[in-house]
């Protein structure tokens, strides 16, 4: 694939990838993915300043959104074959003839999905979004833009910018997202749960895989080969008049297990890393004086941002002492980020429920409000309920099937007061005499 080839050319293009070995696509998705909204992807990181903590974790949005559509076509491809969708009542699927369009309707939604995400993703959301705003909003937006929809148009036959937009964000994102009322069929729910699903999506299957392989944190892989191809369309409880979700056969029972813990130890060991944690504060203060607590206001200023400009700026601060965000922009490039002070555990939050609270209070009363930072919040990773088809027919759903999803997997939850490093020693000093106090109540 040259540069400058036609887009015209019909042929297959293909990109090498680290997670998934390669990634083809046909010429009209390669426009789309050479498209300015797609290509900006390139200078998002995928975990924001996580790359101060893991240093290989440099990946971006991009290759993301490339090996989340992969995933997705594999996804398609097994939910499709006749072999297993002959237990499906008539009228689920589409007539065959239409098959190929909402295939190539699914591989774009999964290649717009993150379009509209802010430099260094959730991290700055809050602080530049206001108003109920969110990046589903914006990659809705983005999606019925006129540059895309010119491509859509291109398609044989050409696509639907809603249709694509629905399957990227699913139902309760779309209700948000959209302006204006956007019904769903039953096939484009089951075509978004590929996606966005909580069991499993394929968006989290990618970014578990690909985040554990540039952090270099293994226990983020699962045999996701083993798991797609287990996926089926089932009843969702049990009863063939149900509703109808994705879920596997038995035979995928372990690999669902495996995906589930994996983001368990995942949240627990990077997405909930107190360094981390700590940068994106930093950031988020960063981008609050910077932008002198202002807000994206336009459509068109967000697309304008990534990472890199980001970055530039911080630089710039840090060489400039009366910036407001000087502070900010020095305690993330010299690595003068706050430290843990407290971090919760689950002896202590059965105690004192509100013990986290105290002690930032407390440790603001002695310290002041610009020493001491908190973080708090649950990850919510617990996995939603699947249906399983056993081996004798019955559709169990996973909690009836699985101890792990029973019982065995925690919601990684977390909690950090952190404390200026200058102050440390004589925080630590203060909390063991204060602790036992608060948790006697």
């Amino acid at each position: 694939m040259t540069e400058n080839e036609p887009a015209t050319i019909s042929r297959t293009h293909e990109f090498r990838d680290p997670v998934h070995a390669f990634i083809h696509m046909n010429s009209q998705e390669r426009a789309v993915v050479d498209s300015e909204a797609v290509q900006r992807l390139r200078y998002v990181h995928q975990l924001a300043l996580t790359f101060l903590v893991y240093p290989g974790a440099r990946h971006t949005r991009f290759e993301h959104v490339l090996g989340t559509m992969e995933l997705a076509d594999r996804a398609f491809a097994t939910i499709t074959d006749p072999a297993h969708t002959q237990h499906l009542p008539e009228g689920v699927l589409p007539p065959p003839s239409e098959l190929a369009w909402w295939r190539q309707s699914l591989r774009m939604a999964a290649l717009c999905h993150d379009l509209g995400h802010l430099p260094f993703s959730h991290a700055a959301e809050k602080m530049l979004l206001a108003g109920g705003r969110t990046h589903e909003r914006l990659t809705w937006k983005q999606i019925h833009s006129d540059e895309l929809t010119e491509l859509w148009r291109r398609f044989d036959p050409p696509l639907d910018p809603d249709v694509v937009g629905k399957i990227a964000l699913g139902p309760q994102e779309t209700a948000c997202a959209a302006d204006r009322e956007v019904a769903f069929t039953p096939w484009e729910r089951l075509l978004s749960e590929i996606i966005v699903g909580d069991a499993f999506g394929v968006d989290r299957m990618d970014y578990l895989l690909r985040d554990s392989h540039h952090t270099g944190v293994g226990n983020g892989r699962f045999d996701h080969y083993r798991l797609i191809e287990t996926m089926r369309i089932l009843p969702a409880w049990g009863s063939d008049i149900a509703p109808l979700a994705l879920g596997i056969v038995s035979g995928g029972l372990r690999s669902a297990e495996a995906l589930a813990l994996a983001r368990y130890f995942m949240y627990s060991q990077v997405y909930h890393h107190p360094v981390r944690r700590a940068y994106n504060l930093h950031l988020q203060e960063f981008l609050r004086e910077w932008s002198g607590g202002g807000e994206v206001r336009e459509e068109t200023d967000w697309l304008a941002l990534t990472d890199s400009e980001v970055l530039a700026a911080m630089r710039s601060v840090l060489r400039d002492p009366s910036h407001p965000a000087h502070d900010s922009a020095e305690r993330i490039l010299k690595r003068k980020h706050f430290r843990v002070l407290y971090e919760l555990n689950l002896l202590d939050d059965a105690t004192n429920p509100r013990l986290i609270e105290e002690v930032y209070a407390m440790a603001i009363a002695r310290f002041g409000r610009g020493a001491v930072l908190m973080d708090r919040a649950a990850g919510a990773t617990r996995c939603a309920d699947f249906p399983i088809l056993s081996r004798d027919g019955r559709i169990l759903q996973s909690w009836e099937a699985s101890e792990v999803m029973k019982t065995l997997v925690p919601e990684a939850t977390f909690g950090y007061v952190f404390l200026a490093p200058e102050r440390l020693a004589e925080g630590r000093d203060w909390l063991r005499g204060a602790l036992p106090r608060l948790l006697a109540g």
